[in-house]
């Protein structure tokens, strides 16, 4: 089973699949029978085997299921919906896309970014009082063309996702069919998944972690997927009482969010016991993972996934959850390489990967390619770009991003230590640590911070409470006080970037 068709393939035709709230389920039967009718309508509009389809449609059961679809058929490229015209030029010519789907009825920038191109468009229409994720694709206009109409092989492309780079052009990441399921597989095996699971998914699912941790993942154990029109903390529970989830995965900010609405919602709670919480895509604060389990009384199961990697990585084990750390080696070898020399050792260093959901790697761009792989003892290793080290247990604790670790004046600081130790001040809620230039010592701490309602410590006391518990130079020099932290499209905390958001690279 190395396909995604395949992996469709073993469940019973009446077993619940695809949902959403106030609809009906979508079976697997109904889902492979939709797979085969998009496969039809790609077909007959010249579009097969290799070719490359944009998807930009809003969270839902009709992305998922057209991401799981498309993928049987041709190559998806899933595209944030919240772009503008120039975004998405950027992004079709650079995936050379053959064709979009887009929402019936709209008329907004990815359609003019289309037509830039003249791309064919696909409209997605939904028929009234269809089943959750059932839909008509139509051609904007008839066209006869050739298309390879056989299945994908193992080793074509799924999905074509880009890296988010802050600093540079971002990058292409090709995910084959294996690399895929071979995820899911790792996925499904790391959270027990059985058909009997059932995950809300509130992840935008243009991001590896929704598509995969949610979607794909489920499906690989038979499970089913209530599909939720996006993150809301004012709606989770209300969906999580129809729904009845037996579990969920979020960003660190969705999950406080969902804490901060709890204590109104412990009917519900109580009511739909989840029996685990998943976390990945960010570093979760070891406060806040022990809060979600306390308020849920679950195993919160924090894991480390990235783009290349198909998501998932590492992952903390059901039997036992080390706050802190990101977990053990949970699919692909996980080891430490020297940071500057391409060999592997067994200290503080940066993170590498091999294994089969590791993509084969970026398209386009050999420069990034002799960069981030290197082969030691016949194996290919990966370069995450992550600091960290193992403890004796096997456990992974990441030390932060090495191109977000602090450098002041020749002294190396974590972003992340300082997060947590200035997340046990009682008042602060949220907290970003990130660089602020400094002409004499080239970086300075700073941390910008979201304060409990009600709260009014000052950025003198927050300063004086890590003074208290941190070595001088790893303080922060300046603390801000925001209503909310700016986040980017998947709801994580940028650190990159953020001084010069806040404006505050003048001052410094």
């Amino acid at each position: 089973m190395t396909t995604i068709q395949g992996l469709l393939a073993r469940h019973p035709d009446d077993a619940p699949a695809i949902g959403a709230p106030g609809r009906d389920w979508l079976s697997y039967g109904d889902l492979r029978a939709q797979a085969k009718k998009v496969a039809d309508q790609l077909h007959a509009c010249g579009i097969g085997r290799g070719d490359r389809v944009a998807i930009v449609l809003p969270n839902g059961p009709e992305m998922a299921v057209c991401f799981v679809s498309v993928a049987q058929a041709a190559t998806t490229a899933p595209l944030n919906p919240g772009y503008r015209e120039d975004e998405f030029a950027f992004y079709l010519e650079d995936l050379r896309a053959k064709a979009i789907i887009l929402p019936h009825g709209y008329d907004g920038p990815a359609q003019a970014a289309a037509n830039r191109f003249g791309l064919r468009v696909l409209r997605l229409s939904v028929p009234e009082g269809a089943r959750a994720g059932a839909f008509e694709l139509t051609a904007d206009a008839a066209e006869e063309q050739q298309a390879d109409q056989s299945a994908p092989k193992n080793d074509d492309i799924a999905l074509i996702l880009h890296t988010s780079g802050t600093t540079s052009r971002p990058k292409i990441v090709p995910l084959l069919q294996s690399n895929v399921v071979a995820s899911a597989c790792n996925i499904a095996a790391s959270l027990d998944l059985v058909p009997g699971d059932r995950c809300l998914n509130v992840m935008p699912l243009f991001h590896i972690h929704g598509l995969v941790a949610a979607v794909t993942a489920s499906l690989q154990a038979g499970a089913s997927i209530c599909c939720a029109p996006g993150f809301d903390a004012l709606r989770f529970f209300g969906w999580m009482r129809e729904a009845k989830p037996t579990w969920y995965t979020a960003v660190p900010t969705m999950h406080q969010a969902i804490l901060a609405r709890a204590a109104r919602n412990t009917e519900v709670i109580a009511e739909v016991p989840l029996r685990f919480l998943r976390s990945s895509s960010a570093s979760l604060p070891a406060q806040v993972m022990g809060s979600l389990n306390e308020t849920f009384g679950a195993p919160v199961i924090e894991a480390y996934g990235m783009t290349e990697a198909a998501h998932q990585m590492c992952s903390n084990r059901m039997d036992l959850q080390k706050p802190g750390s990101v977990g053990v080696a949970a699919g692909p070898a996980v080891r430490i390489a020297h940071e500057a020399e391409d060999r592997l050792i067994a200290a503080v260093g940066e993170v590498v990967i091999s294994g089969p959901n590791v993509t084969p790697g970026y398209e386009g761009n050999a420069e990034a390619n002799k960069k981030s792989f290197f082969v030691e003892d016949g194996q290919r290793w990966f370069r995450t770009g992550d600091q960290g080290a193992f403890d004796e247990d096997g456990f992974l604790h990441l030390t932060g991003r090495l191109k977000e670790i602090i450098n002041r004046g020749g002294e190396k600081i974590s972003p992340l230590e300082v997060d947590g130790v200035l997340l046990d001040h009682p008042d602060i809620a949220q907290v970003v640590t990130f660089a602020l230039p400094h002409p004499k010592l080239g970086e300075e701490v700073a941390a910008a911070v979201v304060l409990n309602d009600g709260a009014t410590t000052t950025d003198r006391d927050i300063r004086a409470f890590a003074a208290e518990r941190m070595v001088d130079f790893k303080v922060p020099r300046r603390v801000i006080v925001l209503d909310e932290i700016p986040k980017g499209a998947t709801g994580k905390m940028q650190r990159i970037g953020l001084a010069e958001k806040l404006g505050l690279v003048e001052d410094a």
